[in-house]
């Protein structure tokens, strides 16, 4: 297991904070006053500069800080062939705030052919000169939210078949971003980390979801996708207990799920939040098999406060008690923007969390 293969020792979730000239413009183009080519210009102008101070920072994964996305799911969920989205009732409720009220919703068979991402990822991967990293939502996120009234029954009358679709849909957008040069491959999930919430399952069950049923279902999903990806690509998974404006939706540990995520999906890491004390102990790395890694996500991307380098390595200490170290990494718990809105964390701050994650790796493995 090379240092220098994904995940690498310092990474991160891949958001970064919109800068204010592509604030500006997003504002301008959604009240007419420029075109998209106008609007994809400043994206790709500060997406460079983005590019350009990772690489400053000493981060070998790179990303366009999905700048070029409002949400860090329902963009990637409406490329997807059959999916459109649509207006809701109500966004997504957080810790006292909610988001926009839309969501994907599944009109037709599913296929994952001719993704517009993968021309986002093209980009990145001709403007670095470190790995370029694209960051996609888990298939599951495309049933959670809204559970099956948001899947046409009359194309999935049965939702075994819509699982496979969905497997198979994502196995097809994976190839083509392969086929891009793709080696570095996240998949973004909120799912398993709120199964692990009791107040998360009573509301599935409320809703008439079987959680237990819908694990199985999930990881199902995910083999499927993963089921003919090259051997040189590797894919890892966020689980995610939600990020948006810095505030959160489910807590507890990974104790319930980290048998079904370690050894039960073909992945080869996994990014872990676990910076405050709502994500739990260390424990649930016991489970982890010697072929794979987790990256600690043990700096908050939610507020400015600094970490000390001494927490942290008390933190991978703790860590070192249930795996090996050669199986570590240290990254931010999130991303510093999973929508467009933005943390409450400053830029200069963000980057500084990120060059202390790069610092702290070199001292703890000798090497990024």
């Amino acid at each position: 297991m090379g240092i220098m293969t994904p995940p690498f020792r310092a990474d991160h979730v891949g958001s970064i904070l919109r800068t204010a000239p592509l604030k500006e413009a997003r504002e301008k183009k959604a009240k007419g006053e420029i075109t998209a080519d106008q609007l994809k210009a400043v994206e790709d102008a500060e997406i460079r500069k983005i590019i350009a101070k990772q690489e400053e920072v000493g981060l070998k994964g790179i990303t366009d800080g999905e700048f070029r996305r409002a949400w860090w799911h329902y963009d990637f969920l409406a490329g997807l062939e059959g999916v459109k989205l649509i207006e809701v009732e109500s966004g997504i409720k957080f810790a006292g705030v909610q988001t926009k009220a839309e969501a994907p919703y599944v009109e037709s068979r599913l296929g994952g052919r001719n993704h517009y991402h993968v021309e986002h990822f093209k980009f990145v991967r001709d403007n670095t000169k470190q790995t370029p990293k694209m960051s996609i939502p888990s298939p599951s996120m495309l049933h959670y939210r809204g559970g099956s009234k948001m899947i046409n029954k009359d194309v999935y009358p049965k939702m075994e078949d819509f699982w496979t679709d969905l497997g198979k849909a994502y196995g097809q957008a994976i190839q083509e971003f392969y086929d891009a040069g793709c080696r570095y491959l996240q998949i973004d999930d909120c799912s398993m980390a709120y199964f692990c919430d009791p107040a998360q399952r009573k509301m599935l069950e409320d809703r008439g979801e079987n959680p237990a049923e819908m694990e199985q279902a999930y990881a199902y999903t995910l083999n499927t996708a993963l089921e003919n990806r090259p051997n040189d690509m590797r894919v890892t998974m966020h689980v995610c207990r939600g990020n948006f404006r810095s505030t959160f939706v489910a807590s507890g540990g990974y104790e319930h799920i980290a048998d079904l995520m370690f050894n039960k999906i073909n992945l080869d890491g996994y990014f872990l939040e676990w910076d405050n004390d709502r994500s739990g102990d260390l424990a649930p790395l016991r489970h982890l098999p010697a072929d794979k890694m987790v990256v600690l996500g043990l700096v908050t991307s939610k507020t400015g406060e600094m970490e000390t380098k001494d927490s942290i390595r008390r933190r991978i200490d703790e860590a070192v008690k249930y795996t090996k170290l050669e199986q570590l990494c240290l990254s931010p718990q999130c991303g510093f923007a999973s929508t467009e809105e933005g943390n409450t964390i400053t830029e200069e701050r963000q980057w500084e969390k990120l060059a202390f994650c790069v610092d702290l790796a070199k001292e703890v493995w000798g090497e990024v």
